[in-house]
């Protein structure tokens, strides 16, 4: 984080300036300042305060974001709005993995200490997990974030009625671009080009993780890479000696929120995302035909598969539908990964004069959206009319969720958790008696083997509610 600060603000051309003014340091949430996530090397009480002192900022406050990857654009755009009200002069937002390093020495007697205590100001909003994590869903194994997708992923090949092999060579296709991107992207992760072919199949190598994700279309989590992105106001740009050719201005930006997982009619789809992303462009007044530079959250397939299928964005489109590589090859760090694109969009439009970039950023299940579009094109601010959009959604009503249920019910869709503690099937269903939504784990060794090898969507369960969790059969 303190590495990324300082090439920000080099590259602003007037680093003393710009550090002098910067006010307000917003740190997307570090995944050792997790609740039950390990921290085996330590970490700071202040992560924006640590990354201060190191750079020599004197920030008025700083704050720590609540948890989920739409966390990057949204403090951007809730700093860009901050700055046009008079709130602040010069924001800092700043985030930093270094997950490969805590995996590397935790367990040797020499790793380093990184436990830091600095007193000061903090504003931490906490992480927030019940905006889209319940009882059912822990009691349930969707927690874990490949089980969770892996459920919207089937339903969406469901919806679309193509089989586990087309649906895998399709996962495939789509990514097979973004390897090309990591390859040629000097901070990615796994700079490896793969074919559509490679990345579908399954082997040794590329094991099931949650059916039907292999390894390679899994956000990889190995990281050490950080971002900072620095905000003002043209006038203090100005003021402070701010190139022009390195200005680069938020045209469009929408934060959305939606209906918990169990309770959407479709559980594979995002509403939501695809409101944020047209709502965006729209303030932008830009179209898809318009845009130069993209980048859709690729956490897994279904977020992108969403937006493209809402917004017809063709997935062999030549500008891409990312700029990093994506979650799976760029690395996915933490909540922080929007950074990283929201900075290669900002390098390639400097590049291309007045044209436009989208990013769009992910958090939770699909549960937030926050979109930004960007231009080197100077532009006033657009307050924020998120109130509207989100009434669009908000007007559709979720379906009732049973945390507890002993009845009949029929599938709608299920993953297989390939864990430590697997296989265990994971299923969601619909109750006869009240249409009600309802998860379930499964051991049945028939149910298991149609999981597996075949399409159980439609057929009909016998659930149980337990102790734990509710347990389901075939009926």
């Amino acid at each position: 984080g303190a590495s990324a600060t300082g090439n920000a603000l080099a590259d602003t051309g007037v680093a003393s300036a710009v550090a002098d003014a910067i006010d307000v340091i917003a740190a997307v949430r570090e995944m050792e300042n997790m609740p039950h996530v390990p921290s085996p090397l330590g970490r700071s009480n202040n992560y924006p305060r640590s990354v201060a002192r190191r750079v020599g900022l004197t920030p008025e406050r700083v704050l720590v974001e609540v948890v989920g990857g739409q966390s990057p654009q949204s403090l951007v755009t809730d700093h860009a709005e901050t700055i046009a009200r008079g709130g602040a002069e010069c924001v800092l937002v700043v985030g930093a993995e270094a997950t490969s390093t805590a995996r590397h020495f935790a367990d040797r007697d020499d790793r380093p200490d990184f436990s830091e205590e600095i007193d000061g100001q903090l504003d931490d909003r906490g992480p927030h997990f019940e905006d889209f994590i319940d009882m059912t869903m822990v009691r349930h194994r969707l927690t874990s974030m490949p089980v969770a997708y892996a459920l919207a992923e089937n339903a969406r090949r469901n919806r679309l009625g193509v089989s586990v092999d087309d649906h895998r060579r399709a996962m495939g296709r789509l990514f097979a671009p973004f390897t090309e991107v990591a390859a040629a992207n000097p901070f990615a992760a796994s700079p490896v080009i793969r074919s559509a072919d490679e990345l579908a199949t399954v082997t040794d190598a590329n094991r099931v993780i949650a059916q039907p994700y292999p390894r390679l279309v899994v956000a990889r989590d190995l990281v050490n890479v950080g971002s900072a992105i620095i905000l003002t106001s043209a006038a203090n740009a100005t003021k402070m000696g701010v190139p022009r050719e390195n200005w680069v201005f938020l045209h469009g930006h929408t934060d959305l929120r939606e209906h918990a997982l169990l309770a959407r009619a479709d559980l594979g789809t995002s509403p939501a995302a695809a409101i944020a992303t047209s709502g965006a462009l729209e303030m932008a007044g830009v179209g898809v035909a318009d845009l130069a530079t993209i980048d859709l959250y690729s956490c897994f397939p279904i977020p992108v598969f969403n937006v493209c299928d809402a917004l017809g964005f063709d997935v062999d489109t030549p500008i891409g539908l990312t700029v990093t590589g994506g979650l799976p090859f760029f690395g996915g760090p933490g909540h922080n990964y929007s950074s990283h694109a929201i900075v290669e969009t900002v390098e390639r439009l400097r590049r291309q004069p007045d044209a436009f970039g989208l990013v769009v950023a992910n958090g939770g299940i699909m549960s937030k959206t926050s979109v930004g579009v960007y231009s080197t094109t100077p532009t006033t601010w657009t307050p924020r009319s998120d109130r509207a959009l989100q009434a669009r959604i908000d007007d559709t009503a979720p379906l009732p969720v049973a945390e507890f249920f002993t009845g009949s019910a029929t599938l709608d869709t299920y993953t297989v958790d390939h864990g430590k503690r697997g296989p265990i099937g994971v299923v969601v269903a619909t109750t006869h008696d009240d249409h009600t939504r309802v998860a379930a784990l499964t051991s049945d060794d028939a149910l298991l083997e149609l999981l597996e090898t075949g399409d159980p969507f439609g057929v009909e369960l016998t659930i149980e509610a337990t102790e734990g969790a509710n347990s389901a059969r075939l009926a």
